[in-house]
């Protein structure tokens, strides 16, 4: 993804997961999510500026051991935004309209031909779509369900009225927006206090029938507890791009009924990933010459 000549005259590596530990005299690193940057990598680099992370999220980068060291931290926001949002309604549509069963109903030889009751899914129009957080992923979530047809609802700390005069979207308080959606999507990041949000009380507390979409982080969801949601049938389907223990899903999700399970493809398109690439390394080449960062994860 990294063309040499972006980064031509500059000490600059791309590192992977699984790579040795980096060598002394590097000045940045432009990492990838799946590499932790910690505290021993950070000792060993006296002479690092900065850690370009290619990623929104930055939860594989000790951002406190950073600030101790001075050492500033970016990542790659809004350049995955639509990617993403695209991806979200893929999952949606998906776990809606059943079309995972669809095609393996056709591709194992089994279809006998169109019936009134095959497969029947859940119509969106008219129904009510939940976000959990509405920052640039959830709102572009939002505004594609204009189209749809759907009613849309956000739970956040703070309120987005730019956001609501664009959609007719209406805050509600966190149990209400467990209550109410018809289809609950996940956009919050990954802080310890919503770690585990998706449990057994919460999916308890959703509709039965209802679907919940998840392509922002993994540890949001107690994948066990999801599983026993489906096997039960008070969940209709659920859609996942992302997981607590990448690549690992836990094995009773996997057999899980109803579910479009897909490998952390949010992001994943040729023009999204260069713009990913890009930006990590302006926000390189910046520090690196002496000016402020694009896209700081802390100032």
């Amino acid at each position: 993804m990294l063309d040499s000549s972006q980064v031509e005259g500059l000490d600059v590596t791309w590192i992977p997961a699984g790579d040795p530990t980096p060598r002394g005299e590097w000045v940045a690193l432009v990492p990838l999510l799946t590499r932790w940057v910690g505290g021993t990598e950070l000792k060993n680099l006296p002479q690092l500026r900065i850690v370009a992370n290619v990623a929104v999220g930055f939860n594989n980068v000790d951002v406190v051991a950073a600030q101790l060291r001075r050492v500033v931290v970016t990542n790659t926001p809004e350049v995955l935004t639509d990617a993403t949002a695209d991806l979200t309604w893929a999952l949606i549509l998906a776990c809606a309209r059943r079309l995972l069963e669809g095609v393996e109903l056709v591709r194992s030889g089994q279809w006998l031909g169109w019936h009134p009751e095959q497969l029947l899914g859940l119509e969106l129009r008219g129904r009510r779509l939940g976000l959990l957080g509405a920052g640039r992923i959830g709102q572009a979530v939002g505004l594609r369900a204009r189209v749809f047809g759907m009613e849309v609802l956000y739970s956040t700390r703070t309120p987005k009225p730019a956001f609501e005069q664009q959609t007719g979207a209406n805050r509600v308080e966190l149990g209400a927006l467990f209550r109410e959606s018809d289809v609950l999507s996940l956009h919050v990041p990954a802080v310890p206090e919503l770690q585990g949000i998706i449990n057994p009380e919460t999916l308890a507390r959703m509709k039965t029938g209802a679907i919940l979409i998840n392509t922002s982080r993994g540890d949001l969801v107690r994948e066990e507890a999801l599983a026993a949601a489906l096997e039960s049938g008070h969940l209709g389907a659920a859609g996942l791009d992302v997981y607590v223990d990448e690549p690992e899903i836990a094995p009773r999700l996997r057999a899980a009924p109803r579910t479009v399970l897909l490998p952390h493809i949010g992001s994943a398109t040729r023009d999204t990933r260069r713009a990913m690439a890009g930006l990590a390394v302006a926000n390189v080449q910046a520090v690196l010459a002496g000016k402020p960062p694009l896209t700081p994860v802390f100032r």
